[in-house]
C-alpha cells in the first residue's frame, strides 16, 4: 500500500465522517412532514454518506483479494461502486419517505445495479 493509497483512504474516511455529520444535522433539525423537500435532502445526504463510506471498503476488499497489491483501476472501480451504493441508498430512502417503497421495487433496483456493475466490471 503506497502513500497515495493511504491518503485516499484517509480522505474518504474523513469525507464519510463529514457526510454522516451532515446527515445527523439534517435528521435532527428537520421534520419531513412540515417541509416536503427536507425529506429528499435527507435522502440525498444519507445516500451520499453511505456511498462515501463504502468507497474505502470496496478498495480495501479489492486490495485484500489481490493479495495486498494495488492494481491500476482499483480506485476508479471502488468510486464507481460507492456511487452505486449512494444512488441506491438515496432512491430507497426517498421512496420510503414518499410511502411507495415495496419489496419488489427494492429488489428491482438492486437487480438493476448488480446487472449494470457486472457489465461494467466484465474483464475484456
Amino acid at each position: 500500500m503506497d502513500l497515495r493509497d493511504r491518503t485516499g483512504n484517509y480522505f474518504f474516511v474523513l469525507l464519510a465522517i463529514a457526510a454522516w455529520t451532515v446527515v445527523f444535522a439534517v435528521v435532527t433539525t428537520t421534520y419531513p412532514r412540515e417541509n416536503p423537500t427536507s425529506g429528499l435532502v435527507g435522502a440525498g445526504a444519507i445516500g451520499l454518506a453511505c456511498g462515501v463510506t463504502a468507497v474505502p471498503l470496496f478498495w480495501l476488499a479489492a486490495f485484500a483479494r489481490h493479495r495486498r497489491i494495488a492494481f491500476r483501476g482499483d480506485w476508479s472501480r471502488a468510486i464507481r461502486r460507492g456511487a452505486w451504493v449512494a444512488m441506491v441508498g438515496a432512491i430507497l430512502v426517498a421512496l420510503r419517505i414518499q410511502g411507495v417503497l415495496s419489496l419488489p421495487i427494492a429488489i428491482f433496483v438492486a437487480a438493476l445495479v448488480v446487472l449494470a456493475e457486472m457489465i461494467l466490471s466484465a474483464e475484456r
